[in-house]
């Protein structure tokens, strides 16, 4: 679970350096630019609520525990 939550984080970040680049990119064409972009932005945002989704379920079906501080003393 930790690889595939890293390997999903590694992606996300791809994914927005890859939105910067064609931002950023000088083109003639500022149309195929800005569809480049939102395409990356897209798909690092269905790439967030993939990893948010796996990561509710591995709770649900009991592959990861939550830990940390109390919530009371």
């Amino acid at each position: 679970m930790k690889y595939l939550v890293l390997l999903a984080f590694i992606a996300i970040i791809g994914s927005l350096g890859s939105a910067l680049f064609f931002m950023m990119r000088d083109g003639r064409d500022g149309k195929a630019k800005t569809s480049n972009m939102a395409r990356a932005l897209a798909f690092r945002v269905g790439l967030s609520i993939l990893l948010f989704i796996c990561i509710l379920l591995a709770w649900k079906f009991g592959y990861i525990q939550p830990t940390g501080i109390p919530l009371s003393k």
